[in-house]
């Protein structure tokens, strides 16, 4: 089995290469690309790399992430999130290949307070999610078979940086950080989603559809920061942090707005892989192990 893997320089991207090392996927071949060589923002780039390595399965991991930047380039985010979803998604029909294409909880607002289901409607309340959500729509329009994977809060060891990372390049040089304590989510470790997308593209390629998947659990971004820096602790990383202390959202104005409730439900996927998402917390306590460890490039 060959499996094309998109933007394989960010953090899921990253961790999916490693993921595909394991011996358990012995029998799939993986060629990683990144911006150099397939540009999503370069529509022109993607069917010649597709038609050139004819997959059987795309997971397409690149994507348009500076949430706060899309306010002012809503034109390129849409060009990356939401145009060339669908040429990918043209580009894998040709070759009786499937899309596995990786999207965000900022499709919704946030308004509900019980978890979003896969069928819940949809209704973005910044550019970045309006850019996503045009990707999902782009790709079901084409009739492809594809599978749309929904995730959110995600930090992991690879690609620039993320939550975590900068929590504790704040805690090694401040006594105090102000984290927004009113939007609840569920952090998810790139290391659980790529075990999950792998086992999707290899094992249950009959799927179809919409779904989701995140760390179980739900924490506020305070409730995060506090439990990074309690486990980067036992590990003894260089911290001077002494308090963190809980703010508001207005206390901490974005560009972007955040949807205030970010919780999604992860059932109909756990039918179809027979297995639960471990606890958020559990993710936290790897990924700060693997970011201790020499063997981390």
């Amino acid at each position: 089995m060959r499996i094309l893997l998109t933007g394989v320089r960010g953090q899921l991207g990253w961790e999916l290469q490693k993921t595909f090392q394991s011996s358990r996927f012995d029998r799939v071949e993986v060629i990683g690309v990144g911006r150099d060589r397939l540009n999503l923002a370069q529509p022109e780039t993607i069917a010649d790399v597709v038609a050139e390595i004819q997959p059987d399965c795309i997971v397409n991991c690149a994507a348009y992430t500076a949430v706060d930047k899309a306010e002012s380039e809503p034109e390129l985010a849409h060009a990356i999130n939401g145009i060339a979803p669908r040429i990918l998604a043209e580009a894998a029909t040709k070759y009786n290949a499937k899309l596995l294409h990786v999207s965000t909880d900022y499709v919704f607002d946030g308004t509900q307070s019980h978890p979003y289901t896969e069928t819940d409607a949809t209704n973005p309340i910044g550019e970045y999610g309006k850019s996503k959500l045009a990707g999902e729509e782009a790709i079901r329009q084409t009739n492809s078979s594809h599978i749309i994977l929904r995730t959110a809060w995600v930090y992991g060891v690879g690609g620039r940086g993320n939550f975590a990372k900068t929590m504790l390049r704040l805690g090694k040089d401040r006594e105090e950080i102000r984290v927004v304590a009113d939007q609840i989510g569920s952090p998810s470790w790139t290391g659980d989603i790529a075990n999950s997308i792998a086992e999707i593209a290899v094992n249950h390629r009959e799927i179809e559809g919409t779904y989701h998947f995140t760390n179980s659990g739900v924490a506020s971004w305070y409730d995060f920061a506090v439990a990074i820096f309690e486990e980067a602790e036992l590990l003894e990383f260089p911290l001077h942090l002494k308090r963190v202390v809980p703010i508001t959202t207005p206390e901490y104005p974005t560009p972007a707005k955040r949807p205030a409730y970010s919780v999604l439900s992860g059932k109909k996927l756990e039918g179809v892989l027979g297995t639960f998402a471990p606890h958020w917390r559990q993710g936290l306590r790897q990924m700060l192990a693997a970011l201790q460890s020499p063997l981390v490039g």
